[in-house]
């Protein structure tokens, strides 16, 4: 059996683009992939200023911003009032904004220069070995089995178990759950403003998105029926009551999706690294998750580049890495918990709420949190 170099599990966005920057570095990786196909769901759809400095050498940021809304900054409203503005465009970066794009059109081009994944690969087990790792699949009904030096689990929140023993890493499962959709809202005053409607009943959060559309996400009460036509009725009406009747009538499908922390004390193991949602997991309230697991990647791709041209691990260099990572998904995971409990319905503490949005967002405090939204303070920044 021959011997691969790198092999990674999961051919998301940050599985991706850690194939294109190791195949950059001239090392070539097996991507092994359970989706049969590329997926055509969305939800991460930001690209912060870090990233876009990170991925500046590769030419993938010129690529990304070409199809990509440039978000200068953000309003916190309430009742149709503006609290406050994240001013983005403040901030001392290379790339003062945020780049909108759907997820599908960010991992096209995070992917250029990688291998084509093994879809429908279901990778059942990873095996350390003295000198390798052993990586087993099922794949078109029957089990397959790889050997590499390396390999980088980064297949997402369910490929953890393939990496940390069940228990051993901390959950905490939030009670907030969440209806979003993508609709046409063109002609707007705000087209490229990012919009965060903090009211009694729940936070409403509005995103640009190329085309002349917009990202809408609510806050739903735990334990709603679950139809289709259910969720989308509640989030029609959500839309109605912040005055985007609008979006509300071009609403036609809603999804559901409940919010989880999770915070892996360690990313590697040996010859094994888990990155992305497979190490941590955030909120996605305030749009951080993906680009944790992408300065994961570009961070390491140089790190396991040096590893097989050389022969030799960089250890000392992957500790500080691995140390790097987890203090910045720590503090990524301490903000999405601060924005999450802001967008839940307080109906009796709404005017301390609006008074508490408006000072943060005031002077000082202001510039600080912009830069904290933006990720500034990523250990990899």
């Amino acid at each position: 059996m021959a011997v691969a170099d790198v092999t990674i599990v999961g051919a998301g966005p940050v599985g991706m683009l850690l194939a294109s920057e190791l195949a950059r570095r001239g090392v070539e990786a097996n991507v092994l992939e359970r989706r049969p196909t590329v997926g055509d769901g969305t939800r991460a759809i930001g690209i912060h200023s870090p990233v876009l400095a990170a991925l500046e050498p590769s030419g993938l940021t010129e690529r990304l911003l070409a199809g990509a809304v440039r978000v200068g900054r953000g309003e916190a409203r309430s009742r149709g009032r503006l609290l406050g503005t994240v001013h983005f465009d403040e901030i001392a970066a290379r790339f003062p904004f945020v780049a909108t794009l759907p997820q599908t059109s960010t991992e096209s081009v995070l992917g250029a220069g990688a291998p084509e994944p093994l879809r429908g690969a279901h990778v059942m087990a990873v095996i350390p070995r003295t000198q390798g790792v052993v990586v087993r699949a099922a794949h078109l009904g029957r089990i397959i089995e790889s050997e590499s030096r390396i390999v980088v689990v980064a297949g997402g929140a369910g490929a953890r178990d393939l990496v940390y023993r069940p228990g051993r890493v901390g959950l905490h499962e939030y009670r907030d759950r969440y209806l979003m959709t993508d609709a046409a809202a063109t002609g707007r005053p705000d087209d490229e403003v990012a919009v965060v409607n903090l009211d009694p009943d729940g936070v409403l959060e509005s995103f640009p998105l190329p085309g002349g559309r917009r990202r809408f996400v609510a806050w739903d009460a735990p334990g709603a029926d679950d139809a289709p036509e259910a969720r989308a009725e509640r989030l029609r009406s959500a839309l109605a009551r912040r005055g985007e009747e609008t979006a509300a009538s071009a609403v036609e499908t809603a999804t559901s999706f409940g919010v989880r922390r999770v915070v892996a004390p360690r990313l590697r193991n040996g010859r094994v690294f888990a990155i992305g949602d497979t190490a941590h997991e955030v909120s996605p309230i305030g749009g951080q998750g993906m680009n944790l697991g992408l300065l994961d990647a570009v961070a390491l791709a140089p790190l396991l580049a040096s590893w097989t041209r050389t022969g030799t691990a960089p250890d000392a260099e992957l500790r500080r890495w691995e140390e790097r990572r987890v203090r910045s998904a720590r503090r990524a995971a301490a903000m999405a918990s601060v924005n999450t409990a802001l967008g839940r319905p307080l109906p009796h503490t709404d005017v301390l709420r609006r008074t508490a949005v408006r000072a943060m967002l005031a002077g000082a405090s202001g510039r600080l949190f912009a830069r904290a939204y933006a990720m500034g303070f990523d250990a990899d920044a």
